[in-house]
């Protein structure tokens, strides 16, 4: 391999970025956050077998002779970023709208297990990826998000710096793999007109992007150190509106993925303020004996990011119906818990009537206070006239309304048992406990 800590680098907003990430000092309770969200993305992971999408992943893994006992690390890094991101209850970061643990969990895992790599360094490995995904995707600016899908566009980033600390990369080096990631960047909506899989594959692709990139910067293969701000860069190629100064914005902040949420719910992250607000109107209405017939309308108040993303009035399958904030709404009013069967056929015709119901609006103060705060309203108009509302600040699982930790194992839990484990718990302990541990527990993706 090639020392590249001899070449004089250029000054660059990516520089910064690394020198930033690698001063940060990484605390006990930063090693035990990790491990926490990376249980949570592995638990993804392998509960993403268990749908359309993650069934033609593996078919697609088994055609190719893909070895299980040692694939490939971008490849298997591909595979289970993918799946990780299929059943839409994997995390969220919100200022920078990137789902950075579908990303950089499975880069690091790829590349850490087959290396021996201990818990520690892969733990650690996790929160530097997690940072550059997010502090790139903190800068890209609103305009960028109406296109692109930042998951898949910041994404590479954070898997990148995961590799160059598992891979020791010197810090010119990192500068080139993250260069390169970054030139890699790609992922458009368009799918959303549709309901295809693309996500899926914007998932996938980030991590892979970033393993590769790492692995070549580890053997001299250079890359674009002004990837960001360059003239034919990323921000300005893609980012009207970019802030490039939030890259390096609060240096001394706590680590980026403590501000990450979890999702308590398998649906798209902008319906998640409603769904916890109208499963609060459905407890009142529960309380006084009022059915849903007496439900005129239903009026949601969002930010016009949630809008733009999830209005979608009629939906014809489950994955439309995680991105539409009219079933969401209906679905939480009419079921005891939002799950995966509130997506399901059954689900969706019974919620159709109350879901053509649904107003929904773009009002302050969510739409200003976006994206630092994901909240908003609903409002239920009876046919007597009343009037019941309630309202979100933040969504359930955000770091101001956290999820404890017992519930983050139970969550992990029944994904693992959707996913076929039927005794999750020695995974989950293994996991949870990685920051003493030697190596990764195996994981078994064949």
């Amino acid at each position: 391999m090639n020392d590249l800590s001899s070449r004089p680098a250029r000054s660059s907003l990516t520089a910064d970025l690394v020198g930033l990430i690698r001063r940060k000092p990484v605390a006990p309770a930063d090693l035990e956050a990790a491990a926490l969200f990376t249980l949570d993305a592995v638990a993804n992971s392998l509960a993403g077998h268990n749908s359309e999408p993650g069934r033609v992943l593996m078919d697609w893994w088994r055609a190719r002779g893909v070895s299980n006992t040692a694939p490939e690390p971008a490849r298997l890094a591909f595979l289970m970023g993918a799946l990780c991101h299929i059943l839409e209850t994997d995390d969220l970061h919100r200022e920078s709208v990137v789902h950075p643990g579908c990303v950089v969990v499975p880069a690091a895992w790829a590349l850490a297990a087959p290396r021996g790599a201990s818990g520690q360094a892969f733990l650690t490995a996790v929160l530097h990826g997690f940072e550059a995904a997010t502090r790139v995707g903190m800068a890209v600016g609103p305009a960028h998000y109406r296109i692109w899908h930042n998951t898949a566009t910041c994404g590479p980033f954070g898997s990148a710096m995961a590799g160059a600390s598992l891979l020791g990369l010197s810090d010119e080096a990192a500068v080139h793999a993250l260069g390169n990631a970054g030139s890699q960047s790609a992922g458009l909506w368009q799918f959303l007109e549709t309901g295809a899989m693309t996500k899926h594959l914007h998932a996938g692709h980030a991590a892979e992007a970033g393993v590769n990139a790492a692995e070549l910067a580890a053997f001299g293969f250079t890359g674009p150190p002004q990837i960001l701000e360059g003239e034919k860069g990323f921000f300005r190629a893609a980012c009207p509106d970019a802030d490039p100064a939030a890259v390096l914005r609060t240096p001394d902040a706590p680590w980026q993925l403590v501000r990450t949420s979890i999702k308590p719910w398998p649906s798209c992250r902008h319906t998640h303020p409603t769904i916890d607000a109208a499963a609060e109107l459905r407890r009142r209405l529960l309380a006084d004996g009022i059915g849903l017939d007496a439900i005129e309308t239903i009026e949601v108040s969002t930010y016009a990011a949630a809008i733009d993303v999830c209005d979608r009035p009629v939906v014809q399958s489950d994955y439309e119906a995680k991105f539409s904030l009219q079933h969401t709404a209906a679905a939480a009013l009419s079921f005891p818990e939002v799950d995966f069967a509130a997506f399901g056929a059954a689900a969706r015709q019974s919620c159709a009537s109350l879901a053509a119901r649904v107003r929904i609006e773009t009002v302050d103060p969510w739409a200003s206070a976006y994206p630092v705060h994901w909240g908003g309203k609903v409002r239920l108009r009876l046919a007597n006239g009343t009037e019941l509302e309630a309202e979100r600040t933040d969504a359930k699982g955000d770091p101001e309304a956290p999820l404890g930790r017992e519930e983050m194992v139970e969550k992990a839990a029944m994904l693992l048992r959707h996913g076929g484990i039927e005794n999750p718990a020695p995974l989950i302990d293994a996991i949870l406990g990685l920051a003493a541990s030697p190596a990764l527990p195996d994981l078994a993706f064949g």
